[in-house]
């Protein structure tokens, strides 16, 4: 899996990360940050830059990607669900994001992000990616695969 946010700052509104509402499959109805599957044959930067595009209408390059960690998240309970994730941070691009089948994307201020309206997990490794930081973690979920059990940052 990748993940990908776009990050911009405006004189406005300051600095803010696009993300968008996820209308089908995985995670319907959530917060969601663009990305998902690594293809066969592709690297995750390229996926990366697939999925931007398939979700967004958003062209990036893969000069344009800067890795900000990894996250491994561990199923106990759905074990055929555990996944390795590649998060990467864009501050260029071109186009301006559209919506598409799959995600109604949207600008949210860094200092607003809708924890509440997103996966739990993401409180808890987002602001590492906000910051500008890289980061390495490993989630684990809780018996409903929603809430998290644990948390670790190596």
């Amino acid at each position: 899996m990748v993940l990908c946010f776009l990050m911009r700052e405006t004189p406005d509104r300051g600095a803010e990360v696009l993300m968008g509402l996820k209308q089908t499959g995985f995670g319907v109805g959530r917060i969601v940050t663009l990305g998902g599957h690594v293809e066969p044959g592709e690297t995750p930067a390229q996926a990366a830059v697939r999925e931007v595009f398939e979700e967004s209408g958003v062209t990036l390059t893969e000069d344009n990607l800067e890795h900000a960690g990894t996250i491994e998240f561990i199923f106990p309970g759905r074990p055929e669900w555990d996944m390795s994730t590649v998060v990467f941070r864009a501050r260029t691009w071109t186009g301006e994001p559209e919506p598409s089948e799959e995600i109604a994307p949207a600008w949210y201020p860094v200092d607003g992000v809708p924890y509440p309206q997103m996966w739990p997990d993401s409180a808890l490794w987002m602001p590492e990616v906000l910051a500008g930081r890289d980061f390495n973690a490993v989630v684990t979920l809780a018996a409903d695969n929603e809430s998290v059990a644990g948390i670790v940052f190596s």
